[in-house]
């Protein structure tokens, strides 16, 4: 089987190393020469991902059987559609039912209509006095979010990126000025978790839950990011999250998606739910129509070998056998390396010195994002995420110690956040949980293996924590 992937990032490289290992062949319409992607690619071609009708001819040229696309860019402007139009089965929504993730305020109405539970309060006004009125009427913290795609960057919460109520509102104008529809929503306070699924006409399939580190700065302080790396536990749930809450999250995705078939869209793809675990449960804070980046490199190295292009196949022409959703019981860390700059903090740019075998070595997975080939064992970053390190083993603390060895063989001018995966931060998250559910209904007790060494808890969690 032939496969198109359409992006150029570390994870359409993950998808392309999974297909690539179940024996698939892939080419690839990137806008970037992508070392990880060039290596595995029969073919390749320089595209940007919204070039609908010069990907179909890519796709025709190379007799691509089938396409995955990896960046919301790509649905939103119609590429879905062209291929299909052209019989390309292709794992990736329609235009008009991407809009779940191109446009906040369809899909918060669209919900709203069919009573999907776990919504925030929102409101979607049109002009500034609307956006007064608003306001007015939230009783606590609110959050600004441009409707369309900003690449997850474009999000402003009052108390950590304003401290001003002032401050939100006259974003919220700017946006409207600009001929960009507007949400304002209520702050939720929780733990936020990804919740991603294969979607296709025989049902919805969910994959292993996974906590994204949108923040640029450790302690998740700075501005909101792309994403700077990404874990997921052994058992396929979270230290704090329990299989009641991941199946009340996935009961939301299926509804989601019944609301779409109910006004006449069929969805065939990925469906990537971000969600916040608060006191009342799971609430929704974003649909994404796509694999999530980094969230998807983590599943996707979980994956068992042999029958990924199977699986994909039975998502893009509608029906999944559901014995090919499997995958191991590992933990997982993704930690991206970044320019100095992302996130507004300097210059980007320069160059990284990469020994990859003693990477993979150390158990840690190689994929490449916005990089440039630059000699043998080197690469220029760009200005975005420029290399993802997966680590897996297992207990999640493990996973990031592996990633942690592994930085010592990539030399160069790097923004890493260390803290992802460890020890202390899994246990202020839980800690967060207990203080947020208490008195009424606690977690389970912190599993051993993500406690501080320096106190540990007084009794075991659960024994499927026990290893992360």
């Amino acid at each position: 089987m032939r496969w198109l992937i359409v992006g150029g990032g570390a994870r359409e490289h993950a998808i392309a190393a999974t297909l690539v290992r179940a024996e698939a062949e892939v080419v690839v319409a990137s806008p970037n020469a992508n070392p990880g992607l060039e290596r595995l690619a029969r073919a390749s071609a320089r595209l940007e991902p919204t070039e609908a009708d010069r990907i179909v001819a890519f796709a025709r040229r190379e007799r691509a059987g089938a396409a995955v696309l990896g960046p919301e860019a790509s649905l939103a402007a119609g590429v879905a559609d062209a291929l299909r139009s052209s019989e390309v089965p292709t794992v990736g929504p329609d235009r008009a039912a991407a809009r779940l993730e191109s446009s906040k305020v369809f899909c918060r109405e669209l919900l709203a209509r069919h009573g999907v539970p776990g919504q925030p309060r929102f409101a979607a006004p049109t002009t500034a006095e609307e956006v007064d009125r608003a306001v007015a009427t939230f009783p606590g913290p609110w959050v600004v979010k441009p409707s369309g795609l900003t690449g997850g960057k474009g999000v402003r919460v009052l108390g950590a990126d304003f401290a001003d109520p002032r401050e939100g509102t006259i974003y919220a104008k700017a946006l409207l000025v600009q001929g960009d529809r507007v949400l304002l929503e209520e702050k939720l306070d929780g733990e936020e978790f990804s919740q991603m699924a294969f979607v296709t006409d025989s049902g919805l399939y969910p994959m292993p839950a996974v906590q994204d580190f949108k923040r640029a700065l450790e302690g998740d302080r700075g501005p909101n990011t792309g994403g700077m790396g990404s874990y997921s536990q052994r058992d396929h749930l979270l230290p704090f999250l329990t299989a009641s809450h991941r199946d009340r999250a996935t009961d939301c995705l299926e509804k989601a998606v019944a609301a779409l078939r109910s006004e006449g869209l069929a969805y065939r793809g990925v469906l990537y739910g971000g969600f916040m675990l608060t006191a009342d449960g799971p609430r929704l804070l974003e649909l994404n129509a796509r694999f999530g980046d980094p969230e998807g490199i983590n599943v996707l190295v979980q994956y068992e070998e042999g029958s990924f292009s199977d699986l994909l196949l039975g998502v893009a022409t509608g029906r999944v056998d559901p014995n090919l959703v499997r995958f191991r019981r590992r933990s997982t860390v993704v930690k991206y390396l970044v320019p100095p700059g992302y996130g507004g903090r300097g210059p980007s740019g320069g160059t990284l010195a990469i020994d990859e075998r003693a990477i993979e070595d150390a158990g840690v997975h190689v994929f490449f994002g916005s990089v440039e080939p630059a000699g043998p064992g080197a690469v220029r970053l760009g200005t975005s995420r420029g290399l993802a390190l997966a680590g897996e083993a297992s207990a999640i603390h493990e996973a990031s110690a592996r990633v942690e060895v592994a930085l010592r063989h990539v030399r160069g001018d790097y923004y890493v956040r260390h803290d992802i995966g460890t020890p202390t931060d899994l246990a202020r998250r839980w800690e967060h949980m207990r203080h947020l559910l208490a008195p009424s209904a606690k977690p389970s007790p912190l599993p051993l293996s993500v406690a501080p060494p320096e106190a540990p808890p007084s009794s075991a969690g659960p024994a499927e924590l026990l290893l992360g």
